[in-house]
C-alpha cells in the first residue's frame, strides 16, 4: 500500500473543503436536488453528480448545492429547485444529467429559466 504524503493530504483537504463549502454558507444561488427514495430511483444521484461537477468546473463559490427529501411529486422525479437571490424559485421536473447541464448553464449562470423543463414556481 502506498504511503500518503503531506502534500496529498493537503490536496484532499482542499478538495473536500471546496465541496463542503458548496453545501453551506451564504450564496447567491441555491440548487436543491430532491433525493427522496422516488427521486433516487428515478436518477437523482446522476443529477447530483452532474451538478457537483458543473459547479466545480464553473469556479464559482457563490452557488450552494443541497439535497432534500421527496417533495411529494413522485411522478415528476427527479426534481431540482433553483433559487437565485431576489427571484422566485423554479422547480424543474424529469431532470437527467443532460437537462441538469442545460439548466445550470442557462438558468444558474445566465438567469434564463428553462421553461421546457419547468414544473412551476414555488
Amino acid at each position: 500500500m502506498a504511503k500518503i504524503s503531506i502534500d496529498d493530504l493537503k490536496k484532499i483537504k482542499e478538495k473536500t473543503s471546496k465541496n463542503i463549502s458548496l453545501r453551506s454558507g451564504d450564496a447567491n444561488v441555491k440548487v436543491t436536488v430532491h433525493m427522496g427514495t422516488c427521486g433516487i430511483a428515478a436518477g437523482a444521484r446522476d443529477v447530483m453528480s452532474s451538478l457537483m461537477e458543473l459547479v466545480s468546473e464553473s469556479g464559482r463559490d457563490d452557488i450552494r448545492v443541497v439535497n432534500s427529501g421527496c417533495m411529494g411529486m413522485c411522478s415528476s422525479e427527479p426534481n431540482v429547485t433553483v433559487e437565485i437571490k431576489d427571484q422566485e424559485p423554479i422547480v424543474y421536473q424529469l431532470v437527467d444529467a443532460n437537462k441538469m447541464r442545460q439548466i445550470f448553464k442557462q438558468h444558474v449562470l445566465k438567469g434564463e429559466v428553462q421553461t421546457d423543463f419547468a414544473l412551476g414556481k414555488i
